[in-house]
């Protein structure tokens, strides 16, 4: 039995997407070799904040003392930046702490487009005008386009759209896809997240939960689909194909 739109957000909530409720937050750490990032995160539970990513990556801004070798890059929830951010300093090898808006925050929920270069580029089309009505009226939406060819490449990208944070939504677009494809459009949707399909050749457009002939309406439905400011819900469709 399909859920509606707001059921799927009870049932799976997107802890890095703001629900007005809580206090979510992010804080960059530049720090030393000697930095203990377990020894951070301890400090931060300790103090009431609930860890919600983290990401690690070299230090590469121009101008930094030659000590500084990482960022730590941390969203938290229950836990005011500016106290995470104090915490945070008083660690050993932290050499700066400041806060930042979470991704979240910037770029909100991501429609995530694969397949055919052609097809893919008509159905960001459609995502990025329709996602841009809703980001003027406060939504947050992105659109991340990868143009693959090969059932195994693909099928490993459907299955990979699952642990891709924020990622709300995925269309398929190409001419024909099948196989091992359909075997993880069926495992992506068993998780919560809603698949939409081109009009295409193979048994991928039975597996999915909407198939749409035209690529530009495919990416706009898409983006509705998602939006908390349009009423479109993918449930509440008597047809499945348009």
């Amino acid at each position: 039995m399909s859920t509606t739109k707001r059921e799927r957000q009870i049932e799976r909530p997107d802890l890095a997407i703001p629900d007005g409720e809580r206090i979510f937050t992010a804080i960059e750490l530049r720090t030393t070799d000697d930095a203990d990032l377990v020894e951070i995160l301890l400090r931060l539970r300790e103090a009431g904040a609930e860890i919600v990513t983290i990401n690690t990556f070299p230090a590469t801004k121009k101008g930094e003392g030659q000590d500084i070798t990482r960022v730590f890059d941390i969203e938290l929830r229950d836990l005011d930046s500016a106290d995470a951010t104090r915490i945070a300093e008083s660690v050993p090898g932290v050499r700066v702490a400041g806060s930042r808006p979470t991704l979240g925050q910037i770029f909100g929920k991501r429609v995530i487009i694969v397949g055919g270069g052609a097809q893919v580029a008509q159905v960001a089309l459609g995502a990025v005008s329709e996602s841009d009505r809703h980001n003027l009226r406060g939504e947050r939406i992105s659109v991340d386009t990868m143009a693959l060819v090969g059932e195994e490449n693909i099928a490993a990208a459907v299955r990979a759209v699952a642990d891709l944070p924020r990622a709300h939504i995925l269309v398929l677009a190409g001419s024909l896809m099948g196989g091992e494809i359909t075997k993880a459009v069926r495992e992506l949707r068993e998780i919560g997240i809603p698949v939409v399909s081109l009009n295409m050749a193979g048994s991928v457009s039975a597996a999915a939960d909407l198939v749409v002939s035209d690529p530009v309406q495919a990416g706009t439905m898409a983006v509705m689909a998602i939006a908390d400011t349009a009423r479109f819900d993918l449930s509440k469709l008597g047809n499945r194909r348009y």
